[in-house]
């Protein structure tokens, strides 16, 4: 991050936190990154969006330094995406606020749009940058059938993971920027130092192994909420026109192409992606008080 915002902990649903925190006023911003990340990729813009808003960024369970406890019979932890929306709910409320806008890049995109379908309440509106709604994590299933041996397996299969990210890791982030000139060699190191704390490979697999077919293509036409669909010109991991699918079929949606970009806006166009969000922040404002 930029380096003027101290890192906090929170207890939440078995999870102890790591999170950010800063600004002041409404609405209260949740940023939720992608896969292999950590809220680090959130640092070219935190400061930015927190000069008129409350802007939260923390690291989702597997990743950053948020703990990575293992389920058991005698805790509540889990990994699945529905449990991954209630944290976020939780974690809002335990910082004492009962509203957020959710933005959400990458895989961050599919639990913020599965959290506000499932707590629309809480939600007033979604910030959905290069998000994965009609493939990948999305719509990937471990069958059913096979997660008890799964499980059984677990310390196995994760040795397996663990070698395949820790050799692909470098060139899997590579693939998320368009203009790999931007991707300096010290962010690389310090995105893969986040990612490889602990346990982390069993944690991982934890996640993978809990994923399924969310169906929020079936879902996502009952939303009433506004929302902003951001997507790089050139997202090789998440189609562009993915993101202008989801723009047309999300009712109250704006769409925003970002040129010379890749799969994270906020990293390799910040300027542009501030100033999005801050314009779809005002809008929020101004429908907050017109209630």
């Amino acid at each position: 991050m930029a380096g003027e915002t101290e890192s906090h902990f929170i207890e939440v649903n078995g999870f102890n936190v790591h999170y950010r925190m800063a600004g002041n006023g409404k609405p209260l911003v949740v940023l939720l990154h992608g896969s292999f990340l950590s809220l680090r990729s959130w640092r070219l813009v935190f400061e930015k969006l927190a000069e008129t808003a409350t802007v939260i960024a923390f690291d989702r369970p597997a990743f950053g330094l948020t703990s990575r406890p293992l389920p058991s019979k005698s805790t509540s932890v889990s990994y699945t995406p529905e449990a991954q929306s209630d944290l976020v709910i939780a974690l809002i409320n335990k910082l004492g606020f009962s509203k957020a806008v959710l933005v959400g890049n990458s895989t961050g995109g599919t639990i913020a749009l599965l959290t506000a379908l499932r707590h629309p309440e809480c939600v007033e509106g979604l910030v959905l940058a290069d998000a994965m709604i009609y493939s990948g994590y999305a719509t990937s299933e471990v069958p059913r059938f096979i997660k008890p041996a799964l499980k059984a397996m677990s310390p196995i299969f994760a040795r397996v993971m663990k070698f395949m990210i820790s050799r692909l890791y470098n060139r899997l982030i590579r693939a998320m920027w368009f203009n790999k000139e931007r991707l300096g060699s010290d962010v690389m190191i310090a995105f893969r130092s986040d990612l490889m704390v602990g346990e982390w490979s069993r944690a991982f697999w934890e996640l993978f192994s809990e994923t399924h077919h969310l169906r929020l293509d079936e879902r996502l036409k009952t939303m009433s909420l506004p929302a902003l669909v951001i997507t790089g010109e050139h997202d090789s991991m998440v189609k562009k026109e993915e993101s202008i699918r989801l723009a047309g079929e999300l009712p109250c949606a704006e769409l925003l192409v970002v040129p010379d970009c890749g799969h994270l806006p906020q990293e390799e166009q910040p300027e542009a992606f501030v100033f999005a969000v801050r314009k779809f922040l005002k809008r929020i404002e101004e429908r907050i008080e017109n209630r």
